[in-house]
């Protein structure tokens, strides 16, 4: 079931510029960083109340990412809810006709189990579900 908001990505083309000019405006207590070479991306995130922000970069000029900023440039990439039962909820919109990106989940940021819903069936935002694999939490 999807529960809750997990965190909002955004598109950065520089991290590290990006990560100073956020602990500038939020003042961060910590900043988890991490690479996911399957998503070929280089994440940022930090917390602001109960929501993660994730700054997210490309690590290839292949990456959805390094795309996503060719075409539109940076800004909000997607939104993320927290899945209880990731294969299950991918199976149920699939059942009620939702466009997917993604059937089955793969490997994302935090341990997490994520899949993504494509922008055409939600009114042109791109959402992500994601699930810890740890918790089932979907949150770190």
């Amino acid at each position: 079931m999807i529960c809750q908001l997990s965190h909002i990505g955004i598109a950065v083309a520089d991290l590290d510029a990006s990560i100073a000019l956020y602990e500038r405006i939020f003042r961060p207590s910590a900043i988890h960083r991490e690479t996911v070479p399957e998503q070929k991306v280089e994440i940022a995130s930090f917390s602001v109340g109960s929501v993660r922000i994730e700054l997210v970069a490309a690590t290839s000029p292949d990456s959805p990412i390094a795309r996503f900023i060719a075409k539109r440039g940076e800004g909000i990439h997607h939104v993320a809810f927290e899945s209880d039962d990731i294969a299950a909820d991918l199976d149920r919109l699939d059942n009620a006709g939702i466009q997917l990106i993604d059937r089955v989940p793969t490997n994302g940021a935090h341990d997490m189990l994520i899949a993504f819903i494509h922008p055409k069936a939600t009114g042109g935002v791109l959402m992500e579900l994601c699930q810890t694999r740890t918790t089932g939490s979907g949150r770190t």
